[in-house]
């Protein structure tokens, strides 16, 4: 019988050669995670019996950037532009329509069998709400301990309690509610909770949801402490994903501005907020509250016209156009490319970093 283990995944590479990559310990400062051009299209079907496809979703629409080992790359936008879909994706919980995703240098989108259980395990995901992602007929050490039936390699049977105490502890929460159940704790402990789970496998990348939005404002800087803190004993890389733009600011080394499906912007937190070059990410940030009310009275406000387009029939051209108080001719013809715009090339300025825009130009925003 030929040995299964031996089989190629898609691409050419053996499994055993894919699992060796990918349990290789990622060096800092190295690219960790690679997205090319991913895309998930859902599609729009007529029809009981006979279904009829009669056009998509365009959800994700050509999304690339790298994460970096030890980094934390935060993805901001508006509602429905992309973002909790683009964490799937990575998470291989939806397949891509087309892409790449490259973990260590394996396409983690073409993966199967015992390369994608290596995946999964060193990559984990911290959810939104923390109500309704515990299970509440579960304890809370049934619920972190469910990690090592999945993985049994991390914990054997016999430590898996004292492994969960030990999380608990690490999180900031009593290594005796071990036998609680979730109804027990509170919001912000709940969510400690999910992290707990989203530590069990030592991942080295874990992608956070709007891990804080359902939270109380004092409770959010708790969790944020907390995840700082992990990421510095534990080596960490994160995707942070929120609408809150200074919580994004506060955490992120990195920040990705995401608009109908694609980026519009990539830069550092402080290229992004102080010196920003995409209308859109202007735009975004005009909006932002103001506590300072001299400060608020003299800030300029953009105010863009018109509806989020529908991402089943998204603008020809660039995406924002249709919003934008820059758009011409060219922007309906030709899609901009996510990059640094050509009359920022080859300087050493903030303003030189990717924008998919035509006509990127800086634009002092009030920074939040």
């Amino acid at each position: 019988m030929a040995d299964l283990s031996k089989n190629d995944n898609a691409g050419g590479v053996s499994e055993d050669a894919a699992v060796a990559a990918i349990e290789t310990p990622a060096q800092r400062g190295e690219p960790i995670l690679q997205v090319r051009n991913l895309q998930k299209h859902f599609p729009l079907t007529q029809g009981i019996l006979f279904k009829k496809k009669v056009g998509a979703v365009k959800a994700v629409d050509g999304v690339s950037f790298d994460l970096f080992q030890g980094e934390t790359l935060g993805i901001v936008g508006e509602s429905g532009c992309g973002k909790s879909t683009v964490a799937k994706l990575l998470m291989n919980l939806e397949r891509a329509t087309a892409g790449e995703v490259f973990y260590k240098g394996q396409d983690i989108t073409r993966l199967s069998g015992r390369a994608l259980k290596a995946v999964r395990r060193n990559i984990q995901m911290v959810f939104q709400d923390p109500y309704t992602s515990l299970n509440p007929r579960m304890t809370v050490g049934d619920i972190i301990g469910e990690t090592f039936d999945i993985h049994p390699e991390v914990a054997p049977k016999g430590d898996r309690r004292r492994k969960v105490q030990e999380l608990l502890d690490v999180v900031g929460l009593n290594p005796e509610y071990i036998n609680r159940y979730p109804h027990q704790f509170s919001g912000g402990q709940r969510q400690r909770i999910g992290i707990a789970r989203g530590l069990a496998l030592n991942p080295e990348i874990i992608i956070c949801d709007e891990p804080v939005s359902a939270l109380d404002v004092s409770v959010q800087a708790q969790v944020i402490n907390l995840m700082e803190k992990l990421q510095d004993e534990f080596n960490l890389s994160y995707i942070f994903i929120a609408h809150d733009l200074s919580i994004v600011r506060h955490i992120s080394d990195r920040v990705g501005v995401m608009y109908l499906g694609k980026m519009a912007e990539i830069g550092t937190d402080t290229q992004i907020y102080d010196h920003p070059t995409h209308p859109y990410t202007q735009a975004l940030l005009s909006a932002v509250p103001v506590p300072d009310p001299d400060a608020r009275a003299n800030r300029e406000r953009i105010i863009l016209t018109g509806d989020v387009p529908s991402p089943a029939n998204p603008p020809s051209g660039c995406r924002f156009r249709t919003r934008c108080w820059k758009a011409q001719e060219k922007c309906a013809v030709e899609m901009p490319v996510l990059a640094v715009p050509e009359r920022f090339r080859g300087q050493d300025t903030p303003a030189a970093h990717e924008s998919a825009c035509h006509f990127a130009e800086e634009k002092s925003v009030l920074a939040v």
